[in-house]
């Protein structure tokens, strides 16, 4: 029974020591799988260089006194376009800017009376120069406006007999408001409104060198691309 019992245990003992030296030896695994990575997708921010392109509507406002028999200037209006560039730089939800822009313009008005009399006036073209302040909310921004403005603006008098025209560089300020939202990275696109009130300027009639004063202001609505750096 004894000689049994050792015998036993000796089997026991053999199998244990087989099973730890199974466990010592490495697993059979398959190909190792390279990790896999999330993409990185990049904040946007407002901050950096842009160009871009717009195109609206405006309408204005001409005020002035009587030129004798002629008839008073009217307030003119029709489509303008052009481009910007600017600046921005955002700090938070903050965003600073700079923009300047140049636009041709066929705002125009043309007044006859019955006798052969006309006056006309038109803005050809303008620009401004102005500071913006925004809040973004991620790639919408919403923001503020307002600066310098410079246009040409012409007025032209004339009766049956003769005509004389006024060919003006006004200066004035600007303020408004708009909407910008970035498609992309790149590509943002706006709507914005603008106000621009000019100095009133001496314009001269057939009649003489008197001097008259007449004070231009003017609205419009545009829609703008930029494109981003």
């Amino acid at each position: 029974m004894k000689k049994y019992l050792l015998s036993s245990v000796a089997a026991i003992g053999l199998v244990a020591a087989g099973a730890a030296s199974a466990a010592d030896l490495p697993a059979r695994r398959g190909p190792v799988a390279a990790p896999v990575y999330a993409p990185v997708v990049p904040v946007f921010t407002w901050t950096g260089f842009y160009v871009g392109a717009n195109a609206g509507y405006g309408w204005g406002n001409i005020d002035s006194t009587t030129f004798g028999v002629l008839p008073t200037l009217s307030d003119p209006e029709g489509f303008i376009g052009g481009g910007q560039i600017g600046y921005n730089y955002q700090m938070g939800q903050l965003v600073f800017g700079l923009e300047a822009d140049f636009q041709g313009a066929d705002l125009k008005a043309d007044v006859r009376d019955v006798f052969g009399n006309s006056a006309s006036n038109e803005i050809n073209y303008f620009g401004t120069v102005r500071a913006r302040l925004g809040y973004a909310m991620d790639r919408f921004l919403p923001y503020i406006t307002g600066g310098f403005a410079y246009a040409n603006v012409k007025s032209t008098f004339a009766t049956p007999f003769a005509s004389i025209s006024n060919d003006n560089t006004q200066y004035g300020y600007t303020i408004g408001a708009g909407l910008e939202y970035a498609f992309t990275n790149n590509l943002t696109a706006k709507i914005e409104y603008l106000y621009v009130d000019l100095e009133r300027e001496s314009v001269r009639t057939p009649f003489g060198n008197a001097n008259f004063k007449v004070g231009t202001d003017f609205s419009l609505v545009r829609a703008g691309l930029n494109y981003k750096f």
